[in-house]
């Protein structure tokens, strides 16, 4: 049996939870200061001890086994990040890893990349920069998982990296997303805060950069927000080129954050919904010359019309999301441009300063010896005679330190040095080396005193960087002014239609070509049209039930029609109860215009039909009409005319609109029209013209409400549709 001890959900989670989450921030998911996750350093840190700065290049797999005595991942995790550092992959803007073999590609989904025993990999020459003086104590070093190696806790890498190439993580509860910038930019930025902590990085810092190049659309305050916190997103958006002779477009860069087959897929998508029509044919032709997506097109169609479409309903335009939250020590923060330059000048400093103390003690050292042999060299024969006469080999080292008052470490360099280099030469050069180290180490020990000095010579690497590594930007910079900005409505397809609504809620839309070609309409047995409407592509309609509801929907959403066709069943196209009933439509473009409702008790309501307008996408609007009595039929009029009023007791009334009132409240009773005698009630209303009466006039009311008259032979034979028959 079990013991069962009880705990506190807050000791359990302190206690089981909480190591693993800071463990997922502090060593997995949270880039630091030097731009690397601890899976990249271990990689790289491996490469670099296995001699791979410089030589052949050697088999991922047996790159991959080499640092899994650092990493403890397994294998194909450690081979996935080499992956990303490679230059194949086209990642990163300045590639750590020198590759052969397929690595894939950033900008596909779904191509793999080649099992690490046909890969073969070495590092790059920029990688010298992420390792310069790494062997003089530029960095601090810990233990491997397993305690038998040590690691380096940062690489001194001798430019802002963490700004350079793109990072992105998920941790628990925390996430980081930077973006790339380009080199020479980011290298002149931090020059300009170094030497003045106050300057404005914009005019450096141009924009973000990206290995995949396409257009970043310039937003002043957008960027500039970014760069003070951190946070915030910017638009990115692919290239192309129009090829007029052969009618078609080859988009040749795509924003970072997205590939080809999730632009290809969302481009299909669309053609299958009708959106757009002016693509014939999408295929991706891209290849070892690089990525290009080619798009046939209609000879009529225009290509920068339609681009203007696709960058507004696909991944062809994009937003990076930018989350600057960086491990400082062991503690994550967002931080924004310069707070990051902050934190990596202190960082570079601190390298430099450890740099310089470690040459400092070298040459302190070498003068230390130096001196010693001045001090033999001034009277050679001395020493020779001290040698010659010392019996015994271990009394030489004392016998030495005697005779010229050296110590140890001095005496033990001298008896060291070979007869041959005993001559006047030798000592002379020896001699102008001690010069040589004094005035050194008087030039480092000025440097290492004045932080200013130091970052003297962080610009100076900085300038190296830029004249040996720098390039142009890929990523072109593009203010929304040349931006030809089209609304969503002008990506749908606008052409004229009708929509018919049936008695057994079924809805036709139907171009007015198809209905000029002619058919017959098909419907249901015992079905029939009770509403016909023309309207356009771009319309919303608006579709009221039985049940007091009113569902909202583009037409462009809804598929075509031909007369055929029994057209949509409507709970089908919405989200109705399966004993709802559609029972009028009304399409709009505009919202103009009055709905009036006409219920079984003689009262009408009039809502205007812009309060069914929303600024929202809502589908469903409840309480679209009063429902204390229960309806009869709705209309639509744009404008105030005659209507004709039927009762169960064969009563016709005739009234003009202008008589109802409109109420903003959609739900309102509305006012009596026609008075009813007990158990007769209002059966259908219609305009005049579809009443088609004989003398509209001899029904009309005096004064509202009123009872109404009874139906003349003459009209008694006028078509009545009523809905609920």
């Amino acid at each position: 049996m079990f013991n069962h001890t009880e705990q506190k959900i807050t000791d359990t989670l302190r206690e089981n939870y909480m190591p693993y989450a800071m463990s997922v921030i502090i060593s997995r998911a949270i880039p630091e200061i030097d731009g690397f996750k601890p899976s990249h350093r271990k990689l790289l840190y491996t490469m670099y001890k296995i001699g791979l700065l410089s030589g052949p290049r050697k088999k991922s797999a047996y790159v991959v086994g080499e640092v899994m005595k650092l990493n403890p991942h397994g294998d194909q995790a450690i081979y996935e990040t080499m992956v990303r550092l490679t230059r194949g992959n086209e990642c990163l803007l300045h590639p750590f890893v020198d590759s052969k073999g397929n690595f894939a590609k950033q900008y596909s989904r779904d191509m793999a990349f080649a099992a690490s025993r046909y890969t073969e990999v070495k590092l790059e020459e920029f990688a010298k920069e992420i390792f310069k003086d790494i062997d003089k104590n530029t960095v601090d070093f810990q233990d491997s998982y397993d305690g038998t190696m040590k690691e380096p806790v940062l690489l001194p890498v001798t430019f802002p990296n963490i700004l350079v190439n793109p990072n992105q993580g998920i941790a628990v509860g925390m996430a980081s997303c930077i973006a790339s910038f380009n080199l020479k930019e980011v290298c002149e930025t931090t020059i300009a805060y170094l030497k003045n902590e106050k300057c404005d990085i914009m005019e450096t810092l141009l924009a973000p950069d990206f290995s995949t190049g396409a257009q970043i659309i310039y937003n002043k305050e957008q960027l500039a927000s970014i760069y003070d916190t951190g946070r915030g997103s910017f638009k990115l958006r692919a290239k192309y080129r129009y090829d007029k002779k052969n009618s078609l477009i080859e988009v040749y860069e795509i924003p970072y954050t997205t590939t080809t087959e999730a632009i290809m897929d969302k481009v299909i998508e669309l053609i299958k919904l009708g959106k757009i029509k002016e693509i014939t044919d999408m295929r991706d032709e891209t290849d070892l010359s690089g990525l290009k997506l080619t798009i046939d097109i209609k000879r009529n169609a225009n290509p920068d019309t339609l681009m203007q479409k696709l960058y507004k309903l696909t991944p062809l335009e994009d937003s990076f999301s930018c989350n600057f939250n960086i491990l400082i020590g062991t503690t994550p923060k967002v931080m924004g441009i310069k707070e990051i330059l902050k934190n990596w000048s202190e960082f570079r400093i601190n390298c430099i300063t450890k740099k310089i103390k470690f040459d400092i003690n070298k040459l302190t050292m070498r003068l230390h010896l130096l001196e010693g042999l001045k001090k033999i060299l001034l009277d050679i024969d001395k020493a020779i005679k001290i040698i010659r006469n010392t019996e015994k080999d271990d009394d030489v080292i004392p016998n030495l330190m005697i005779g010229f008052d050296i110590d140890e470490i001095q005496a033990q360099h001298i008896a060291e040095i070979k007869l041959r280099n005993l001559n006047k030469q030798y000592i002379i050069n020896k001699l102008n080396e001690i010069d040589q180290i004094v005035d050194e180490l008087d030039r480092l020990n000025n440097i290492i005193s004045s932080e200013k000095e130091i970052k003297k010579l962080i610009i100076a690497e900085l300038k190296e960087i830029i004249k040996k590594y720098g390039r142009e930007r890929k990523t072109e910079i593009i203010t929304s002014d040349e931006i030809v900005e089209i609304k969503m409505e002008d990506t749908i397809p606008d052409y004229n239609l009708k929509i018919f609504l049936t008695k057994e809620s079924y809805l036709k839309k139907i171009t007015a070509v198809s209905l000029r070609s002619g058919g017959v309409h098909k419907l249901k047995e015992n079905d029939e049209i009770i509403l016909e409407q023309e309207a356009t592509n771009r319309s919303e309609l608006i579709m009221f039930t039985d049940k007091a509801n009113a569902y909202k929907m583009k037409l462009s959403e809804i598929a075509d029609c031909k007369a055929s066709d029994w057209g949509h069943f409507t709970p089908n196209l919405t989200e109705m109860e399966s004993d709802e009933k559609a029972i009028f439509a009304v399409a709009t473009t505009d919202y103009s215009g009055d709905m009036l409702f006409f219920f079984e008790n003689g009262k009408v309501s009039r809502v205007p039909l812009n309060a069914y307008e929303t600024k929202t996408n809502r589908r469903k609007l409840i309480k679209a009409f009063n429902d204390k009595s229960k309806i009869v039929c709705a209309l639509y009029i744009k404008e105030d005319c005659d209507i004709v009023l039927y009762s169960s007791i064969d009563k016709l009334l005739v009234f003009n609109s202008k008589h109802i009132t409109a109420k903003a409240a959609k739900h309102a009773q509305g006012i009596t029209v026609m008075n009813l005698k007990k158990k007769s009630t209002l059966t259908n209303a219609l305009t005049v013209e579809q009443a088609k009466l004989t003398d509209p006039e001899s029904y009309r009311a005096r004064a509202l409400p009123a009872t109404g008259y009874y139906i003349k032979d003459e009209d008694s034979t006028t078509p009545q549709l009523n809905l609920f028959e």
